[in-house]
């Protein structure tokens, strides 16, 4: 699966507001790992964004959970 512009617009707002220590990444350790997003609330945070906390919420699952297995799974299948 490719990467879109609003998907790396989003990546680029997302290292932005880590950078600046708004957001922080945890993983997830319960059941099968994942990765979860943090102090994703308030206006502030959907203005930088352009979306809604739902939205910011969704991408980032897209992006880091759902892409990112799935390169990490064909990239396994390749090597084999």
């Amino acid at each position: 699966m490719k990467l879109t512009a609003k998907d790396k617009a989003f990546l680029d707002q997302l290292r932005s507001l880590l950078e600046e220590k708004h957001l922080h990444i945890e993983l997830e350790e319960k059941g099968p790992k994942r990765l979860i997003l943090r102090q994703n609330y308030g206006d502030h945070i959907e203005a930088r964004f352009g979306m809604s906390r739902q939205g910011v919420r969704w991408r980032f699952q897209r992006l880091f959970n759902d892409i990112y297995v799935e390169a990490y799974d064909y990239a396994e299948q390749v090597v084999m």
